[in-house]
């Protein structure tokens, strides 16, 4: 496994010594595609550390269904964190990463553009301390469910 792959706690254990902003997001990245090469490089580029919370497969399920997700929460790790941009990977189990936000107090709070209008797990919290919930523009049409309808679309339907 990667040395970028950490728990809560192995994370926290480090955060002191890091110089720079903190920039947090979250999400299944269950199959990775452009969209998300996309929208993690640009949130890289606002701040100086990368932390990617990561669903674990037990939380992917209950967002997003008993078939998802389709790669296991080791192997999307993995895959997140060989990416030069993502300084840290941390799985998290719950439905949604508010009590990680707490616990890292991010100085940046990253999500797509389309949770503008909705509420963001965190948001309140780090704008409670001066932080910042920043919404990043996403590539249209990307997205892993679209992926996986595109391939059941063109290999699976007689």
């Amino acid at each position: 496994m990667s040395n970028k792959i950490k728990t809560l706690d192995e994370f926290n254990a480090l955060k002191d010594k890091l110089s720079g902003s903190i920039v947090f997001t979250n999400g299944c990245f269950d199959i990775i595609h452009a969209g998300h090469i996309s929208y993690l490089k640009k949130a890289k580029e606002i701040g100086d550390y990368l932390i990617v919370g990561l669903n674990s497969d037990e939380s992917v399920k209950r967002i997003k269904g008993k078939k998802r997700p389709i790669n296991s929460e080791n192997d999307r790790a993995l895959v997140l964190s060989a990416f030069y941009f993502v300084d840290c990977v941390i799985i998290f189990n719950e439905t949604t990463p508010e009590n990680m936000i707490r616990s890292i107090k991010p100085d940046m709070l990253v999500k797509g553009a389309d949770w503008k209008d909705k509420t963001v797990a965190g948001c309140d919290f780090v704008k409670s301390y001066g932080g910042e919930c920043v919404f990043i523009e996403l590539l249209k049409n990307r997205s892993t469910t679209s992926t996986v309808d595109k391939i059941i679309e063109k290999y699976c339907k007689s």
